[in-house]
């Protein structure tokens, strides 16, 4: 997958379903070349889930994701052209949705979102 185990990943994704599977292979494969935990990819994996589904729910335009590493382990990164920024809401026990970027939050060192030109890139730095 990569020529240089500590190259940047960076895919196009679709705003549909199956790119939440194809973000986790991702980062799945990127984790692997730069031999990174099995429990940091499974982390890693929960939380590229949730960023890239709010980018399909919340966002507009392509979904842009970045995988690096980083000293410690991994930064995931996930642009879309939306301004609209990510909340962390109270959980509602009475609902199946509504937990994303509390799971974010929990699995991350640290989290955040950087506006752009062009919408935003929501990040999460992942470590061992």
């Amino acid at each position: 997958m990569l020529n240089d185990p500590l190259a940047e990943v960076r895919v196009t994704l679709t705003a549909e379903g199956g790119s939440c599977a194809r973000a986790r292979q991702v980062v799945r494969e990127a984790a692997a070349s730069w031999g990174l935990s099995e429990d940091l990819t499974d982390d890693a994996q929960l939380v590229v889930t949730e960023l890239v589904s709010n980018g399909i729910d919340h966002g507009e335009g392509p979904i842009t994701l970045s995988v690096s590493r980083k000293p410690a382990g991994m930064l995931v990164e996930v642009h879309d052209e939306s301004s609209k920024q990510p909340q962390l809401r109270p959980v509602n026990p009475n609902s199946a949705r509504g937990r994303g970027m509390q799971l974010v939050q929990a699995l991350s060192a640290r989290w955040g979102t950087t506006p752009g030109a062009r919408g935003k890139v929501v990040w999460a730095e992942l470590e061992a």
